[in-house]
């Protein structure tokens, strides 16, 4: 068997996803599930960040993904974003994924896995098939154990104050 080769990622890519781990960081604080985004478009400036926002917006599309394709949509004028590249925390889902299809950006880049609801190989492979009408470059593993060690950590504390209520008998 074949074994699987290691994307190569350049400094600018280790960058952005820095930027993506900032806006997770923004998440944690306001105690929503710290996942974080960014797009660039084909220079690689950032033209959207985002973070997720299901709790504060009362939206369960509010993704971190969705959030910055939004924001990069308004800065291009056009929903759809060619050549650009996203850049997220965790393994995208089905609905973001399927944004991104449609947004028709030229790469994703993720960096935790999500065996739970992951889109890209975990669970699905949403990219993968051949008759959608537009494919995207997806790749994982970007400072993979800096994106999970900030999931875990704030499910951890989640459990634990889970388990200080229910222990006071609330």
């Amino acid at each position: 068997m074949a074994e699987a080769i290691e994307p190569v990622y350049s400094a600018a890519d280790e960058h952005a996803m820095q930027l993506a781990l900032e806006q997770a960081t923004l998440a944690y604080a306001a105690g929503e599930v710290p996942v974080g985004a960014v797009v660039l478009d084909v220079n690689g400036d950032v033209i959207g960040r985002g973070f997720n926002r299901t709790i504060i917006d009362h939206d369960p599309s509010s993704h971190a993904e969705i959030v910055a394709l939004r924001q990069a949509a308004t800065a291009m004028r056009n929903y759809r974003l060619p050549g650009a590249s996203l850049f997220v925390t965790l393994e995208p889902c089905a609905m973001c994924m399927g944004a991104m299809l449609h947004a028709r950006l030229g790469r994703v880049v993720y960096g935790a896995t999500d065996p739970k609801t992951g889109a890209c190989g975990s669970v699905l492979s949403v990219h993968a098939y051949p008759q959608l009408n537009h494919q995207t470059s997806v790749t994982g593993g970007l400072l993979a154990s800096e994106a999970g060690d900030l999931l875990r950590q704030f499910f951890r504390e989640r459990r634990a104050k889970a388990k200080v209520v229910c222990d006071a008998g609330l």
